[in-house]
């Protein structure tokens, strides 16, 4: 039943939404700089950052400035994604690969919107997934690629494979000077296991940068403040919690990081060099 109620979700109608791509737009302003720096822009997220932008819950971001560019997780609406996308003047037909990190529809929901606008792409999914998802990809013209374990998908970016029990779920790993940078979707696999795998993935010391769902919305402030506690024992520079990490979790990730603490939500886009915000 979860995998046709997936399919039906996949398949769902891309409906209608206003267009708004005046130049005065100060989305808009993201477009030069994209194009030379390695950067992720969230383009979906329950948290709001460009006003122009809309917030629905669900996550996807945009990873740039690599051999690829990629992007992780789609959203829950197709609509708004390609919104969002075309208000930061982002073309689908410019994405290499779609990485989808657990079969969640907040997730998954927009694949099909992008796959309508370029059906020219890789889809890396967990093997997990059902057959029935995974045939609707390809029925739409995708390339699935199924993933189990560890994965290169270009130089310097990877994919941590599966991860967790019950719900099983990938996360991405980029490769910068300063250290590894962990995307979470949802960290349902626990996000302190998941930075642990990116640093022996990786054999670093540090990690630069952990950005996108913690899951920890619903956990008592002990608990944060545990994970807080394993983020400095693990080194991790720098923070950028968003979608399921939940208001308090956000308030203590700031307090405990400060300046290494970076406030996100849709239309925030972070320069990986110097971690600055365009």
């Amino acid at each position: 039943m979860a995998g046709m109620l997936s399919m039906l979700f996949l398949l769902g109608q891309v409906g209608s939404f206003p267009d708004t791509t005046a130049e005065s737009i100060p989305s808009l302003q993201y477009r030069k700089k994209r194009a030379v720096d390695r950067a992720i822009t969230i383009l979906y997220d329950n948290n709001r950052f460009d006003p122009y932008l809309e917030a629905r819950w669900g996550f996807s971001c945009l990873v740039e400035g690599w051999e690829k560019t990629i992007l992780f997780d789609t959203g829950g609406d197709g609509t708004v994604l390609l919104h969002n996308m075309r208000q930061l003047g982002i073309k689908p037909e410019k994405i290499d690969a779609i990485v989808l990190s657990h079969n969640h529809a907040d997730h998954t929901g927009g694949v099909r919107a992008v796959l309508a606008e370029n059906r020219d792409v890789v889809v890396y999914v967990p093997i997990s997934f059902s057959e029935s998802f995974k045939a609707a990809l390809r029925s739409l013209g995708a390339r699935v690629e199924e993933v189990s374990g560890m994965r290169k998908i270009c130089a310097g970016v990877f994919t941590t494979g599966e991860l967790g029990k019950g719900i099983v779920e990938q996360s991405l790993v980029l490769t910068t000077p300063e250290g590894p940078v962990v995307v979470t979707g949802c960290a349902h696999p626990g996000v302190v296991n998941i930075v642990r795998t990116a640093k022996e993935m990786t054999g670093e010391d540090n990690v630069y940068l952990v950005l996108g769902g913690f899951h920890l919305a619903n956990e008592p402030a002990s608990r944060i403040k545990d994970i807080l506690k394993e983020f400095r024992r693990l080194s991790v520079k720098k923070v950028a919690p968003c979608h399921c990490s939940g208001e308090e979790s956000r308030h203590l990730f700031e307090q405990e990081y400060g300046a290494g603490y970076i406030k996100c939500g849709v239309g925030r886009r972070t320069n990986l060099r110097g971690l600055e915000a365009d």
